[in-house]
């Protein structure tokens, strides 16, 4: 048997099957049409393809190092999917999390975004304009979901871990904005107490809770 003449018949097959590995936009659709250009290269296109697709209306740039495949759908909310895509280890929170959940009329100027203390430092980019805000390993872990924005996958804390986070934070978010979030989760009617207990205890705002929880009820009762 010849082994050379049988190398040589795979090779048209190998350099195919390459070229679809590192084809761009297949390597953009495997990362819901969004990349870093650390991921781009990472995935064998060369930064100088990305510019050109780019110049060529083919890929647009999101910010320094990001960049959208054109030819997917828009992202139903931007900001959120390119904060997660620049922090993969933040979550969505406070503010842009009741907003998510259309539990505030507030309209963010800013992504609200919970990093674990053992980060070192503070990302550095400068859009979308972003508020980092620090949490404890027990209660940064503590109600994380995923949810898809278009496919894209982004973190987000559940609607009983942000009310909660909204207490801890009341002084800096406002307790005008607190309030009516609670307000409009308990007119929905799908509350969870004990849920809220469960994370008012690990974020030690238990006492904090009582008297909001009991102010509500009485005037939704």
């Amino acid at each position: 048997m010849d082994k050379n003449g049988g190398k040589s018949r795979n090779l048209p097959l190998f350099l195919s099957i390459m070229k679809k590995l590192h084809d761009p936009i297949r390597v953009f659709r495997r990362h819901h049409g969004i990349l870093r250009t650390s991921e781009a290269i990472k995935g064998g296109i060369h930064p100088r393809v990305l510019y050109r697709l780019r110049n060529e209306g083919i890929v647009e740039s999101l910010g320094r190092g990001v960049f959208r495949l054109l030819s997917m759908p828009d992202f139903s909310e931007p900001d959120l999917v390119l904060v997660a895509k620049r922090m993969p280890q933040g979550v969505i929170c406070l503010i842009s999390a009741l907003a998510h959940y259309e539990l505030t009329t507030q309209i963010p100027h800013f992504v609200y975004v919970a990093l674990p203390r053992t980060v070192k430092s503070r990302p550095n980019f400068d859009y979308p304009p972003f508020r980092c805000f620090w949490y404890s390993a027990q209660t940064y872990a503590a109600g994380i979901e995923t949810i898809s924005i278009n496919g894209f996958p982004v973190q987000i804390y559940s609607i009983e871990k942000t009310l909660v986070d909204c207490v801890k934070f009341r002084n800096k978010i406002g307790k005008d904005v607190m309030l009516e979030a609670f307000k409009e989760y308990w007119r929905r009617g799908k509350t969870d107490v004990n849920k809220l207990y469960a994370f008012a205890r690990l974020c030690r705002v238990e006492k904090v809770l009582t008297p909001i929880m009991e102010t509500i009820v009485s005037i939704y009762d």
